[in-house]
């Protein structure tokens, strides 16, 4: 396992593209499919997941991304909390800070890993501040030139 896969991002991306890849039916078949790629979950944490990627249950017993499987929705959701939240956004090397309201750091950080993005390897949410770091080593300005955009289709 590589060592960036720990992350809630990257598990999250996994859920995704398990979900988006295969007909997956149950929080379970999730876990063990996880397992298989060096991911030690629970079930809970799967369901926890599932609502954070806008993953639900269609009328085929499948899960689905989103409303009618959109997987674009956790994208939009993002961009819909920046939109209200966040303040500023500056970057610097590979990180990005994001500025917000007193107590409203952890929806925007959750919103940030339900998107999933590649270009993100983990965030940290305190209580008005969000740390975001690139994937690459220089990747801050290309992330926060990304992140305005996705706020500013809101």
């Amino acid at each position: 396992m590589l060592p960036h896969m720990s992350t809630t991002a990257a598990r999250r991306r996994a859920i995704r593209n398990l979900i988006l890849d295969r007909a997956v039916t149950s929080q379970a078949e999730l876990v063990e499919l996880l397992e298989a790629r060096g991911m030690s979950v629970t079930q809970a944490t799967v369901s926890r997941d599932l609502a954070v990627i806008g993953a639900s249950k269609a009328t085929d017993d499948q899960y689905r991304i989103g409303e009618l499987g959109n997987p674009d929705e956790t994208i939009s959701y993002l961009g819909r909390t920046i939109d209200e939240f966040v303040e500023s956004i500056q970057s610097s090397g590979n990180l990005v800070v994001l500025r917000t309201p007193p107590g409203a750091a952890q929806v925007v950080a959750s919103a940030v890993d339900g998107a999933a993005l590649d270009e993100i390897i983990g965030t940290v949410g305190g209580d008005d501040t969000v740390i975001i770091v690139s994937a690459t080593a220089d990747g801050g300005n290309e992330l926060a030139v990304l992140l305005e955009k996705i706020g500013a289709h809101a």
